[in-house]
């Protein structure tokens, strides 16, 4: 889970890299704070997945089976 600290310290580092050169610890740093991000957002995408239900006009389920399949792997 993404800390408000670690999402405030990715800002700042985007920010000083916009203004100026960052050092390799800090490029190092903000690598793995964007990879972080990266899983938690994804978790986040697919957690949505699985509650999801597609409805054509008329009211049939006409969910992908791709998305199905995910829902019930849970």
């Amino acid at each position: 889970m993404i800390t408000k600290e670690k999402l405030a310290r990715i800002n700042q580092l985007a920010k000083k890299a916009k203004e100026s050169e960052l050092t390799n610890k800090e490029k190092k740093e903000q690598k793995q704070l964007r990879q972080e991000y990266l899983q938690n957002v994804r978790k986040s995408f697919k957690n949505q997945f699985k509650t999801m239900t597609v409805l054509d006009p008329k009211g049939n389920d006409v969910t992908p089976k791709k998305v199905k399949k995910m829902q019930k792997r849970k």
